[in-house]
């Protein structure tokens, strides 16, 4: 994904630890030890690792529910700890796993909350939660219910779009799928990451779910046990080399075939079609290698045929170049 003062509208923000050290009062350990690491503008970074490896003690220190002991985090340049901490608050979306909508309150109003705050002209609140709804694939009229009149799915939605309504530079997200079914969490992923390409802000994502956070993750941060940083690179670099055994064991044996899911076909050099075996199933050009393996294996077929967007074949895809592409560094 592309790249994108002090947290506040529009844009993003580079977010950056610079050593930074959390105790917690009666623990010898560290919740987070000397904690350094760069976020760009506009890109999402994943923090993942063990119960007990700070997560979420390091994403609540950026908007100041928890204050750190050492070391600084800046937000475009500016420390967190110069800006008033409500201010500082409002500027920042968060979303958390319980959604935390006010069930007192309609949709709209509790999409609205933060502008409000801020003081926005009622008419440009008003513009912008119907811009938000619709972003998010609810009804004008959805607008006007409660949140126990909506599907957990919808409920995550509205929370979602609850954090970015103020357009915040930053945005924290505790793990905000993780109490969710298999397939809504799978459909709000993908919600996410096409959020993310129309209103890109600055993302750290708290998850425990290694492959949750090489799907979102532009750069991932592997936290060992005591908030010491394992590793911190893009999906593809953590899964090709692991810096260590800690982060080859988390990352799962099967990390060759996590590759394969962060690659689509239309990414890769396809086989010439001359021959194609009249009985090979076929699959578009969007579908990732991964995704590809899976249908060759259960389809007990040796080749698969690509399709582009208008049906035309545009190449065939193999076992063996799969093989290949698993061997590649």
């Amino acid at each position: 994904m592309a790249d994108r003062k002090a947290a506040g509208a529009g844009a993003a923000a580079e977010i950056v630890f610079s050593h930074v050290t959390k105790h917690y009062p009666g623990r010898r350990a560290a919740a987070v030890k000397d904690l350094s690491l760069v976020v760009p503008a506009g890109e999402i970074c994943v923090l993942v690792g063990p119960s007990g490896a700070g997560k979420t003690t390091a994403m609540k220190l950026v908007n100041r529910l928890i204050d750190f002991d050492e070391g600084d985090i800046t937000i475009d340049g500016r420390s967190i700890r110069e800006l008033d901490a409500v201010e500082l608050r409002r500027g920042i979306g968060y979303v958390i796993q319980q959604i935390g909508l006010f069930p007192h309150m309609t949709v709209g109003d509790n999409i609205a909350v933060v502008p409000r705050l801020l003081g926005w002209p009622k008419q440009r609140i008003r513009e912008r939660v119907a811009e938000l709804v619709e972003l998010v694939g609810l009804e004008a009229g959805d607008r006007d219910r409660y949140p126990s009149q909506l599907s957990g799915g919808q409920r995550q939605r509205v929370g979602l779009v609850r954090a970015l309504a103020a357009e915040p530079k930053v945005m924290l997200m505790d793990e905000p799928f993780g109490a969710l079914d298999p397939i809504t969490r799978d459909r709000l992923q993908n919600e996410f990451l096409r959020l993310h390409e129309v209103e890109r802000k600055t993302v750290i994502f708290v998850t425990h779910d290694i492959d949750e956070a090489i799907k979102l993750g532009d750069r991932i941060a592997i936290l060992r046990e005591g908030g010491v940083l394992a590793q911190y690179d893009a999906p593809d670099a953590i899964l090709a080399s692991p810096a260590d055994d800690f982060v080859a064991r988390f990352v799962g044996a099967d990390r060759g075939l996590k590759r394969l899911a962060l690659r689509r076909l239309s990414e890769i050099e396809l086989d010439s079609p001359n021959g194609i075996p009249p009985d090979a199933p076929r699959t578009s050009l969007q579908t990732t290698i991964r995704d590809a393996l899976s249908l060759m294996l259960t389809e007990g077929a040796e080749n698969l045929v690509v399709v582009d967007d208008s049906g035309e074949v545009a190449g065939l895809l193999s076992v063996g170049r799969v093989s290949r592409l698993l061997a590649e560094p």
